[in-house]
């Protein structure tokens, strides 16, 4: 399941956003805005799923590298915080630096809390809490039991406390957001694994790096013997050519036949841009999508005449999955309103901040012109 509802506080440039999720949502910025902080604090929600949050953050320079440094309100903790609703349930995390009696590396990110919670109507059932190292469980009677120290301060309690029996919603998020996609530019430099014949192993959806590739595409010709949306939008970004996937001795592969060329090109001699573009067919069109799928500047590397059929793509799978794409191409954003009514959000910033044009705080688009 996608989200319907996200909220981002205090990660990089985002200072505050509480906004709704569409089944095509599509942002479009200039470089610096900002808008890739959109895609990658998603991201890091599905690493809270993983139990992956705090090493990421660590990656990428630590708390105070990730979090808001702009101009604070006094008495502010600027504490990162994120939430995401999923169906009826919320789910909310807060991470912070540890405290002077916390077991903990210094500077170490901190998980300081968790909440899952169930709406319905205007009610909400807290279900689920978790305050540093103490978990709390509401069982179905409505009772609560107490764990103390069942999860380090560094772990999440959807990755480290697997009492399902307990409390199911905690599987039910756990679930939905390991499910989520995201990808971010595919490698596609010679010594690239997308470039080599790969492991003949089912793929309904292609993973982030795209390594299985061949095996995703394999899986739609060999499995479901039926490619023909496959082979119809091969046709509409390179008319008189055929992709042709393949299993033999244990490994699959591909290649493409181009209307214009003597004989068909195996995966080792494709262009940057059509073997990237490849890569995006196989995401819009796995055998099975994921519900949510992110992508952050597709358009990169690829020829401008390939935009209107990756508009068409990206319009298409949003019928079978919730889609999220970060871009700053004005030709892809003019693809995507040709091909469809879905309103396209401009990423601006302002002191600072990184704000959504039209969305109001209490997370509504007011009515624009899109004209």
């Amino acid at each position: 399941m996608g989200p319907s509802e996200i909220e981002i506080s205090n990660y990089r440039s985002i200072r505050r956003l509480f906004m709704p999720v569409q089944p095509l949502s599509v942002f479009v910025g200039e470089n610096g805005v900002g808008k890739s902080n959109l895609y990658k604090s998603l991201s890091l929600l599905r690493d809270a799923a993983t139990g992956r949050i705090t090493r990421t953050i660590a990656d990428e320079g630590g708390l105070n590298s990730v979090c808001w440094s702009g101009l604070r309100k006094r008495g502010e903790d600027g504490r990162l915080r994120l939430a995401a609703k999923i169906d009826n349930i919320r789910y909310f995390i807060e991470l912070g630096h540890p405290g002077p009696l916390e077991a903990a590396f210094p500077g170490e990110p901190m998980i300081k809390s968790e909440r899952i919670e169930a709406t319905h109507g205007k009610r909400k059932v807290l279900l689920m809490e978790r305050t540093n190292s103490h978990v709390s469980v509401r069982g179905e009677s409505g009772a609560w039991s107490e764990h103390k120290n069942a999860v380090l301060p560094s772990e999440t309690a959807l990755a480290g406390f697997l009492d399902g029996k307990t409390c199911p919603e905690v599987d039910l998020i756990r679930n939905a957001l390991q499910s989520w996609r995201f990808y971010h530019d595919f490698r596609t430099d010679q010594a690239s694994p997308i470039r080599k014949p790969c492991l003949a192993i089912t793929t309904p959806s292609l993973s982030a790096d795209g390594s299985d590739l061949a095996a995703a595409l394999a899986t739609l010709y060999a499995i479901r013997q039926d490619a023909e949306d496959m082979q119809d939008a091969v046709e509409d970004a390179f008319p008189g050519a055929e992709l042709r996937a393949w299993q033999r001795n244990g490994a699959c592969e591909f290649d493409l036949q181009l209307a214009d060329m003597p004989r068909p090109f195996k995966a080792h001699e494709l262009s940057d841009g059509t073997l990237k573009y490849i890569c995006l067919l196989a995401v819009f069109m796995g055998y099975r999508l994921p519900p949510f799928i992110a992508l952050n500047e597709p358009e990169t590397s690829l020829h401008p005449s390939l935009l209107a059929p990756l508009a068409r793509l990206i319009v298409k799978a949003s019928r079978r999955a919730d889609v999220w794409i970060v871009t700053h191409s004005e030709h892809l954003m003019e693809a995507l309103r040709s091909e469809s009514s879905v309103p396209l959000r401009r990423v601006i910033k302002t002191k600072g901040a990184t704000i959504i044009e039209g969305l109001t705080l209490a997370g509504e688009f007011r009515d624009e012109d899109d004209d």
